[in-house]
């Protein structure tokens, strides 16, 4: 007990420190969102949803205007959820495309990540994955959704099977790009032989410290370090910047007081591998929802997921979808067939039956 309680003194000491040596703030953070979010022309709304104990989910919405003489009124709602260390700005590729079908679009940023409630993360993987569920239900109830897409990049994906198998009448179509999580880790000497000796001895030494503590540590040096070492993001993003609007972005995402890091460091063991699989659990999701998987080709994630996924599920929908020259930002990479993908699936779903019968749930509840 005394030597978990000086760690986590230290941690806070180190935790309170850091953003002030880092040069970040809220505001700077607020700054760079507005950057990246300019080149959206269309309406669309920014703002906290409230949720419990004080907390807010940062949130984007487009074609939330309720008409009930209008068609699209009934159309089910399209949420995106990030994955590790991303925030909203990241779909800036996406949102324009997703929204012009008048389907209702909202993107969050995950509890503690962002610009969300930098909340006291939970200690224990199951405690965490708890509570990025609950923040998710508090979000939708909060904001008057009854159900959803439910689409998931990485850590979000992971988010958005645990939320579907918590609340399974709340997700009509689940979408896993690139999902985070999913595989075990290989038994140990398997992995021994996979993974060289210095990568097992910088993980070692790293292991008490959160995944991005070295941005931090860098201070005024991290905005150069991301850069080195993220150098893609630029790339990426080339389209519709030609300065470090992205690198920017994603530096103050990351270096202001861990919280959804914390959390995702409990859900882990080494060298990244999920504590609590969720190959072990997806068989138990509602054989009626659909789960559409979306890899980049290039992906150096398990590109064998999706076919156990579908193994596991002979009796219900389970559709794989292979974005060709993407790698694990498949919705970045190559954005316009990534937003195709997506609508298409979008336009698979039945929307006006379903949400009827959800309503008819929710009075039950």
């Amino acid at each position: 007990v005394c030597e978990n309680m000086v760690v986590y003194l230290r941690s806070s000491w180190v935790s309170g420190w850091l953003p002030s040596w880092c040069p970040t703030s809220p505001t700077r953070l607020k700054n760079a969102e507005d950057r990246i979010l300019q080149p959206i022309q269309m309406h669309f709304t920014r703002g906290h949803v409230p949720i419990s104990n004080g907390n807010y989910i940062w949130t984007l919405g487009f074609n939330e205007t309720k008409d009930l003489g209008d068609p699209d009124d009934s159309k089910i709602p399209l949420v995106l959820l990030h994955g590790f260390g991303g925030g909203v700005g990241l779909w800036v590729k996406n949102l324009t495309a997703l929204a012009q079908s008048k389907r209702p679009v909202y993107a969050l940023d995950l509890l503690g990540f962002g610009r969300s409630s930098r909340t006291t993360a939970r200690s224990y993987s199951q405690e965490a994955e708890e509570q990025f569920i609950q923040s998710l239900e508090e979000w939708r109830k909060a904001v008057g959704v009854e159900l959803m897409i439910l689409l998931g990049h990485d850590l979000g994906g992971y988010v958005s099977v645990a939320y579907a198998l918590t609340y399974p009448h709340r997700v009509k179509h689940l979408v896993l790009v690139e999902p985070w999580g999913f595989p075990e880790r290989p038994d140990a000497q398997g992995s021994d032989c996979q993974v060289p000796m210095w990568i097992k001895a910088l993980g070692t030494a790293l292991n008490p410290f959160n995944p991005l503590a070295l941005l931090r540590m860098a201070g005024p040096l991290g905005p150069l370090l991301l850069q080195g070492l993220r150098s893609d993001f630029k790339q990426k993003y080339s389209s519709l910047f030609q300065d470090d609007t992205v690198p920017d972005y994603i530096y103050h995402l990351n270096v202001q007081t861990p919280s959804g890091e914390t959390a995702f460091k409990s859900m882990t063991i080494p060298y990244g591998w999920p504590r609590r699989p969720m190959m072990q659990r997806v068989g138990r999701i509602n054989p009626m929802i659909p789960i559409s998987i979306i890899c980049g080709s290039r992906s150096c994630i398990d590109g064998q997921s999706g076919q156990a996924i579908r193994e596991m599920r002979p009796n219900s929908r389970t559709d794989i979808i292979i974005i060709g020259g993407a790698g694990h930002y498949v919705f970045a990479d190559q954005s316009e067939d990534f937003n195709q993908a997506v609508l298409e699936i979008c336009g698979d779903v039945k929307d006006g039956e379903e949400a009827a019968e959800c309503r008819k749930i929710k009075r039950t509840e």
